[in-house]
């Protein structure tokens, strides 16, 4: 059993790392376009970014099988199963290539979730320019409460008249 699980461990971990890695040229690459603003390109990378998560669901459902069979050989649960008791099960070497390989795909997941966050925050800045640019064009005031019959500076309303037939 060692052999086996052995190398669909370290397959398994070099396929997350590829998918991660993939993952992060396109999350660095919706960035740039969101920076460039290029609408197109970031919808593009959106989906591309989705088709990548579907491929790492199956990468989560092929890890949930790789650690029920961890679990039968240890004799514990699959939600018990740690890299280290992982380990116990592998020589020596690949017990070594999976701990390296395992801090590698934890990094590039974590650079994942840095410039994913940096991107939420270039398009709320984005939108709210946007947003800003659109009451303005459309002569609206900034959003917020105001008492019924104020204006926006909570003075009387404004007098829009369609016809001003006043001499």
């Amino acid at each position: 059993m060692s052999t086996v699980l052995e190398a669909e461990l370290l397959v398994h971990l070099d396929t997350q790392i590829g998918s991660a890695q993939r993952l992060l040229q396109l999350v660095l690459a919706q960035g740039a376009a969101i920076r460039e603003r290029d609408s197109e390109a970031v919808l593009a990378r959106l989906a591309d970014i989705q088709s990548e998560m579907v491929r790492r669901g199956t990468l989560e459902s092929e890890r949930a099988q790789l650690l029920q069979r961890a679990g039968t050989a240890l004799g514990v649960p699959a939600t018990s199963v740690t890299l280290e008791r992982l380990c116990a099960l592998v020589t020596p070497g690949a017990a070594r290539a999976a701990m390296e390989r395992s801090a590698e795909l934890r990094g590039l997941l974590a650079e994942i979730a840095r410039e994913h966050g940096i991107n939420r925050a270039l398009m709320r800045q984005e939108l709210t320019f946007l947003s800003h640019l659109t009451r303005l064009i459309g002569n609206d005031h900034e959003p917020g409460y105001r008492p019924p019959g104020a204006g926006a500076a909570g003075g009387p309303p404004p007098i829009h008249r369609a016809l001003d037939l006043q001499a």
